[in-house]
């Protein structure tokens, strides 16, 4: 007897997808309960409208249209080719991909539908480009959870010590933070060779008064210049006199203090 001839296996013609560019950041998340806890920490309902930066290969954006009702999903993308691969992958009349790089937008034309929610796997190399983007423009966000670098993440929550800057307390003035999950690096395709972390954040409604504030954050600037030096080192070589405050101050390290203790430093400065 003959044995049947084996069936030859069909193939099927796949349109080849763009390469992901280094340049670019390009690390595609792969992990659909990462994306789950996104979703679920922000309150979206059919009013909201979704801000995202960077849409990949549409991981993220086929998440959140699926899982939720918002009005609107925005996103804005440099790399044209993944643009026309989502726009090919999802047909959802609320996705919306804008060819423009993030650091570019007018973002007085998101005005109209505020406020907005914030869901983004952050191009690492322009963390904080954004972030002060997103002070800048803080009036019209309600919250967000952004994908960032773990070592970024603790920098921006840091309170003292490895990491706390001028830039920590910059943005902690403005905004309130959350440490969400910590991401290992098998979970995007290609995998970075860093840690993520996800990072919840949202506006604070009542921001502390800074007297002279631009004056205030150009001095913070100056006591965190040297990390590892003391005030008294910082200073010197500045217009601050330094000999106008006690020596128990003046040993200490910008990281050593808290903001309140910073901002008392600069009130009693003006002061004299």
């Amino acid at each position: 007897m003959k044995k049947p001839k084996k069936s030859k296996k069909k193939t099927y013609y796949h349109e080849p997808k763009p390469k992901k560019k280094k340049a670019l950041g390009q690390h595609f998340l792969r992990k659909h309960s990462t994306v789950d806890n996104m979703i679920h920490k922000v309150t979206v309902n059919p009013e909201t409208s979704i801000l995202e930066i960077g849409c990949g290969d549409g991981f993220l954006s086929q998440a959140i249209l699926h899982q939720t009702q918002c009005k609107q999903l925005v996103c804005f993308e440099i790399d044209e080719e993944w643009i026309e691969v989502v726009r090919n992958k999802i047909k959802d009349p609320r996705l919306n991909i804008i060819h423009e790089n993030i650091l570019d937008v007018n973002f007085d034309a998101l005005e109209e539908h505020k406020p907005w929610v914030i869901l983004a796997n952050l191009p690492y190399q322009i963390t904080f480009p954004i972030f002060f983007l997103f002070q800048k423009n803080r009036h019209l966000f309600q919250e967000g959870v952004v994908m960032i670098q773990e070592e970024v993440a603790q920098k921006i929550v840091a309170k003292r010590g490895k990491g706390y800057s001028k830039t920590s307390l910059f943005l902690q003035h403005y905004f309130d933070f959350e440490l969400m999950e910590k991401i290992e690096p098998g979970a995007f395709s290609p995998p970075p060779k860093v840690f993520s972390r996800l990072l919840y954040f949202k506006p604070k409604q009542d921001v502390v008064e800074i007297p002279r504030e631009e004056e205030f954050w150009g001095f913070l600037k100056l006591c965190f210049r040297f990390p590892r030096r003391t005030l008294r080192n910082n200073l010197k070589s500045t217009h601050y006199d330094p000999e106008q405050f006690s020596n128990e101050l003046l040993e200490k390290r910008a990281q050593q203090l808290s903001f309140d203790e910073l901002l008392d430093v600069w009130k009693y400065i003006i002061s004299l």
